[in-house]
């Protein structure tokens, strides 16, 4: 099967007989092309389904007028919740969005990050791998004047442009929540130790258990790689414990619904023997016959939209580099839910 070639400009000087850069003026509405020219150029290009070579547009014009957005997980409503707040602010701005999955791998990361620095991307919206700690891949991109935002799996430092979760907020709102309820043996299960918001769940936790005047024991405090079979370990080390738990607050939705099930195999009934309070919110809770006591909504559409509004600041400004690096927190909201 052969391939009709698009036109060129080369070929429509040809069949009208002038300069290659008569036709060129002539289809940019050129002051210097006369009226009868431009109207047989622009004529015989609509004929001929002549369209503009985009590259060499956007080569002029030093953008390509599309963003890179990096998550961990596409099929996560958390990230389906932000690629709709992201994509909003993009095709409000006329952008288009290239997104990719490093499903939580440093190297896919970096592979991602590289092929869309190919692609000459104006900039990159990212939520960091739960195993990502060097961040060399992304401050590499500034000689290239690619600016990053990054969201929900943020770095440390405030040097970079980040929108994120109040997680010390929501923690104590969680961690209050069961107190109020009489539990005063709280468990966690965290993600990974080198997640930034494992580390301040941890703190929070150990703040209000210190306010309130509670010893404070963290072999409560346990941490997963986010896997179902992490959850199980964790669910295990906790159950296993002299005095177990009575509660339990889980990073997410998905490990609170692992920690359930496995709750469930050792004959306890959910929110009667434990009780389980998790983030995000997800809408797959208001379905289920025992979702956990509680949860914490995130705002992901939210997150993505603000991390856009970021970077098309940086993209639209003539010296990024003097502005100032945002560090936006979104509080969230305990969603209590009714059973």
């Amino acid at each position: 099967m052969t391939h009709k070639k698009l036109p060129t400009i080369k070929e429509i000087a040809k069949q009208l007989n002038i300069s290659v850069s008569t036709v060129s003026r002539a289809l940019h509405d050129h002051p210097s092309i006369g009226l009868r020219t431009k109207t047989r150029v622009q004529q015989l290009a609509k004929e001929l389904g002549y369209e503009p070579n985009q590259t060499a547009i956007f080569f002029k014009q030093g953008k390509t007028f599309t963003i890179g957005v990096v998550l961990p997980y596409l099929m996560e409503d958390f990230f389906a919740g932000a690629i709709s707040g992201i994509e909003e602010v993009a095709n409000a701005n006329k952008y288009n969005v290239l997104i990719g999955q490093s499903n939580d791998s440093v190297e896919r990361e970096k592979d991602i990050i590289t092929a869309m620095k190919n692609q000459r991307v104006d900039g990159i919206i990212i939520s960091l791998s739960k195993h990502t700690k060097n961040l060399d891949h992304f401050t590499a991109l500034e000689k290239y004047d690619i600016p990053v935002v990054f969201f929900d799996r943020v770095p440390a430092a405030n040097t970079y442009n980040k929108v994120a979760f109040d997680m010390p907020q929501g923690t104590h709102q969680a961690i209050s929540f069961l107190m109020e309820k009489g539990h005063r043996r709280i468990g966690i299960i965290n993600g990974p130790k080198e997640m930034k918001s494992s580390k301040e769940r941890t703190d929070t936790y150990m703040q209000v258990l210190q306010k309130k005047r509670l010893k404070i024991d963290l072999s409560l405090v346990a941490y997963c790689d986010l896997t179902r079979n992490g959850t199980a370990e964790a669910m295990e080390t906790l159950l296993s414990l002299k005095q177990p738990p009575t509660a339990i607050l889980a990073i997410n939705d998905y490990v609170a619904l692992d920690a359930i099930q496995y709750a469930k195999s050792k004959k306890l009934k959910n929110n009667k023997d434990i009780f389980f309070v998790s983030y995000a919110n997800l809408p797959i809770t208001n379905y289920l016959e025992n979702p956990p006591m509680a949860s914490i909504e995130q705002y992901p559409k939210k997150q993505g939209s603000k991390a856009a509004e970021i970077l098309m600041d940086l993209m639209s400004s003539p010296n990024p580099d003097e502005i100032a690096p945002q560090n936006i927190l979104i509080e969230g909201e305990l969603v209590v839910h009714k059973r």
